[in-house]
């Protein structure tokens, strides 16, 4: 089950994005980390109302956050549509002991449909280019490359700029 987030799952999406930082770590990707994403981040996620949790078996697996805000550190990538309604995604998560499952699958279904209901003309995301798995899972689902950026306070390596457009 989708549903928004809550304060109360706050303690509970800092666990998974922990456990997904320190999965990816060993891994040898360096996408995230203790301090990012924070507990302030998910309170303002939940206070802005853009954050969705997936639910299974009264466990929370995984988390999204959908936004029609535009932030500005994008406003360099060369998008395959004008600037219109389109939707973001951010802190895409499913914990490591739920991967495998569908879940990220599932909650993209939804952040796509939730997307479409509100005349969006496309969802625009990034992923750290360093982490093949997420680059394949968004092309899979006809992303398109449009651009990258750089975080450098994160990595010198840059975050690819993806676009599905309707």
């Amino acid at each position: 089950m989708i549903r928004k987030a809550v304060r109360k799952d706050i303690p509970n999406l800092k666990k998974i994005t922990e456990a997904c930082a320190r999965h990816m770590i060993a891994q040898g990707i360096f996408q995230w980390n203790e301090q990012y994403p924070s507990v302030a981040v998910f309170q303002k996620d939940i206070e802005q109302e853009n954050m969705y949790v997936f639910e299974l078996d009264e466990k929370l697996a995984g988390c999204v956050m959908l936004s029609f805000h535009k932030d500005d550190f994008y406003d360099s990538v060369q998008w395959h549509t004008e600037d219109q309604k389109q939707l973001y995604v951010h802190r895409l998560a499913v914990h490591p002991d739920f991967q495998g499952n569908g879940i990220a699958q599932k909650m993209m279904d939804f952040g796509e449909d939730f997307a479409q209901q509100n005349g969006c003309i496309s969802v625009r995301l990034d992923t750290f280019s360093k982490n093949p798995r997420n680059n394949i899972f968004y092309q899979k689902r006809n992303y398109q490359l449009a651009g990258k950026i750089f975080f450098a306070q994160k990595s010198p390596h840059p975050f690819y700029c993806y676009e599905k457009v309707f």
